[in-house]
């Protein structure tokens, strides 16, 4: 069986008011499945690691092969739980420690 490269992005919030993690997960699972279908969000693999509400940075992991699906899902929310926001992708990387370098 052959191992599942993974990425990990790090993205910034724009938003007045802070979601909780779990509203912006679903956010980003919804987003996918509206541009993708349930089998292309069956194929990212996509997971939160971290959510730090005080810098407004979230990482998440997917699978390399659908980097670009969450990177163009991400680009498109336009609120989350029913509140202006805006996601951008700070950062791209294959590990943690690199992704954390690269976002001071």
């Amino acid at each position: 069986m052959k191992r599942v490269k993974r990425r990990y992005l790090a993205l910034q919030l724009e938003c007045e008011t802070l979601p909780t993690e779990r509203e912006f997960i679903d956010a980003v699972w919804a987003a996918v499945t509206k541009l993708y279908g349930e089998v292309g969000a069956s194929t990212t693999g996509l997971s939160l690691i971290n959510f730090d509400l005080n810098r407004k940075i979230a990482v998440i992991r997917t699978s390399l092969a659908a980097l670009n699906i969450v990177k163009a899902s991400v680009a498109v929310i336009t609120g989350i739980s029913g509140k202006e926001a805006a996601i951008h992708v700070l950062a791209v990387s294959g590990t943690l420690k690199a992704l954390y370098s690269n976002v001071k």
